[in-house]
């Protein structure tokens, strides 16, 4: 039986479902919020060998989406709300890296921390944005020193492409300033994608602890 998800698929429904989200009228989030749900229960019975992972990434994501943007408020969607196609589409993203990221070059492997360091640097000294240096180091520390690096630069590309598309959309913006200590915040931070690191070493301590206590 031939698989159901493609990674083209998923591509499409991010780059697609983002534009009728911001410009569908008032059905708009609801059928991209229910064909997210349709895909991500299609995944689900097509990816078993990942499904605890996959499950992992959507509890991890849903509770990091609630903290960072409903409670800390360090970004906004467009309806003060958490779009339902929101947890659902991080699993999507994240399933789409881990069938990328075994065929990222080892030049971009390579270069992406240094041309990261270079641009969040850039955007520091020059009062852009002052939460890049952080969510950097965060990367780095991922990618120099975790199991996964292709999944974490692969991930931080991929996030990157995402948070451009979106908020160039409109449907969420980062605020101008970091909740609680005012730092500029550029819109989207250029090393967000450090969030997609955080939420595959979660991921895969779930995925580890369940199979110690099933061991």
């Amino acid at each position: 039986m031939k698989p159901v998800i493609r990674p083209t698929l998923v591509v499409l429904t991010i780059l697609v479902g983002l534009v009728a989200d911001r410009h569908g009228g008032a059905w708009g989030q609801p059928l991209v919020s229910l064909w997210v749900w349709l895909l991500f229960g299609a995944l689900m019975a097509q990816a078993a060998d990942l499904r605890l992972r996959l499950v992992a990434c959507l509890l991890i994501a849903t509770l990091g989406e609630g903290v960072l943007s409903l409670v800390w408020g360090l970004y906004d969607y467009r309806l003060g709300n958490l779009p339902l196609f929101v947890p659902p589409g991080h699993v999507l993203l994240y399933w789409l890296g881990l069938q990328w990221a075994g065929r990222l070059p080892a030049r971009v492997l390579s270069l992406t921390p240094w041309l990261a360091l270079t641009g969040v640097s850039a955007l520091a000294v020059i009062g852009i944005d002052w939460t890049g240096p952080a969510l950097l180091a965060v990367f780095l520390a991922c990618v120099w020193r975790g199991p996964s690096p292709r999944l974490y630069v692969t991930m931080f590309l991929l996030s990157l492409a995402m948070e451009l598309w979106g908020t160039w959309l409109g449907n969420w913006t980062w605020r101008a300033s970091l909740p609680g200590l005012g730092w500029p915040v550029a819109n989207p931070p250029l090393a967000a994608g450090a969030f997609y690191c955080v939420l595959d070493l979660l991921s895969e301590s779930v995925c580890r602890r369940k199979a110690c206590r099933a061991g």
